[in-house]
């Protein structure tokens, strides 16, 4: 090991950092796509407008699904204990995103098949529950990772998951849940009035203000849950930052506002839930200017900010256990080998620029506004 030039703590801090990037790269990336979706009953009102929020994303949803994509392929590779916990635990909800997400591509395909309203009408709602559906579950997964999923791990480090569904729709989860779609709705919103005209956009500023005051109260609310209500997870022994990944080598106690712990060490941690903040009435601000980049640009930060302040609350934990607080998945315990970072690491460093490169290429491309007119000039039009 002595050949590789990163030592483990640091390969261990670098992907978390990569994970935490990657997943909000999808949510600001496909977080477009989710919003679009969400928002189409509301926004969209006749069969060409719906059209036009449908060939607004359709052209790009699946470069924007590669970041989902990457940070699952993180997950599993770098982290394979949460991967094994969560995939298993979470199987009901991740079937349920599965299913959400499957509805998109085969709207997108099938929906102009047939000329016929209601088959059309059919498909839109599809889009809608493809939109809906995994981002308020998504939300409602994070909230679940303050309070701590029900795992346990035997002897030979095997997990057991004691939940149910159900049991993850606590009260904290849906409000969590509620801020996940309330600043995707912005996104999508922000996307809309930017790159569409009339009524449709008109609608999307309406509807994108309202989600963004919703987003900054909900994750103001949180915030003060997790300060006030909830116990935070503290490690009580000391951890070997560069030993092999054992999660049952540690102590752990349940502590009142221990997930603001980082932030009395760090105060400079301050600035992601500002930015959350911040961002959200950036937003709410420039749709109702009608500053179409500026609402991108602010409705982005909010998401950055959002999931920066989830990650950095529970560093150094990952995957808390509710029912085995010893148990719980930490930065420093679950990983992969040190090799094995280091090898991803050079993969990262050559693929992840070029997924960036391309994406930028392809927003390009497809610039400009999406209208009834430039669909019916445009024989590859959905």
């Amino acid at each position: 090991m002595s050949a590789i030039p990163l030592d483990y703590e640091m390969l261990r801090l670098i992907w978390w950092a990569l994970l935490g990037i990657l997943l909000i790269g999808f949510a600001i990336m496909g977080g477009m796509d989710l919003g679009v979706g969400a928002l189409m009953p509301a926004v969209a009102r006749t069969d060409e407008e719906r059209r036009v929020l449908i060939n607004l994303i359709g052209p790009t949803w699946e470069g924007n699904q590669v970041w989902l994509v990457l940070g699952g392929g993180a997950i599993f590779a770098a982290w394979p204990a949460i991967y094994a916990v969560s995939f298993s635990g979470f199987y009901i909800a991740m079937i349920a995103i599965l299913l959400a997400l499957i509805l998109r591509p085969v709207g997108f395909k099938f929906r102009g098949k047939v000329d016929d309203p209601r088959w059309r009408e059919a498909w839109d709602w599809g889009l809608f529950i493809g939109g809906f559906v995994p981002a308020l579950v998504f939300g409602v997964a994070m909230g679940n990772l303050f309070l701590g999923a029900p795992f346990r791990l035997d002897a030979t480090l095997r997990p057991s998951y004691e939940g149910n569904f159900f049991g993850l729709l606590t009260p904290f989860a849906l409000v969590a849940g509620l801020v996940s779609l309330g600043m995707l709705i912005t996104q999508g919103a922000a996307v809309i009035a930017a790159r569409t005209e009339g009524m449709v956009a008109l609608r999307a500023r309406l509807y994108g203000r309202w989600a963004a005051l919703a987003t900054a109260g909900l994750f103001a609310l949180a915030g003060l849950a997790i300060l006030f209500l909830i116990d935070g997870y503290r490690v009580v022994s000391p951890q070997d930052v560069l030993g092999p990944s054992n999660p049952l080598g540690k102590t752990v106690e349940l502590v009142r506002g221990g997930w603001a712990a980082n932030y009395a060490a760090m105060p400079l941690l301050w600035l992601a839930p500002i930015l959350g903040l911040a961002g959200s009435l950036v937003a709410y601000w420039a749709l109702g200017a009608q500053a179409r980049i500026t609402g991108i640009l602010a409705s982005s930060a909010a998401i950055a900010g959002i999931l920066t302040t989830a990650g950095v609350s529970l560093f150094p934990f990952m995957l808390p256990s509710s029912v085995d607080p010893a148990a719980s998945l930490t930065v420093w315990d679950s990983s992969s080998s040190q090799l094995t970072l280091f090898i991803m690491l050079g993969a990262t460093i050559v693929f992840l620029p070029i997924i960036l490169v391309y994406t930028a290429w392809v927003f390009r491309v497809m610039r400009g506004p999406v209208t009834a007119q430039s669909i019916d000039r445009n024989p590859n039009a959905y």
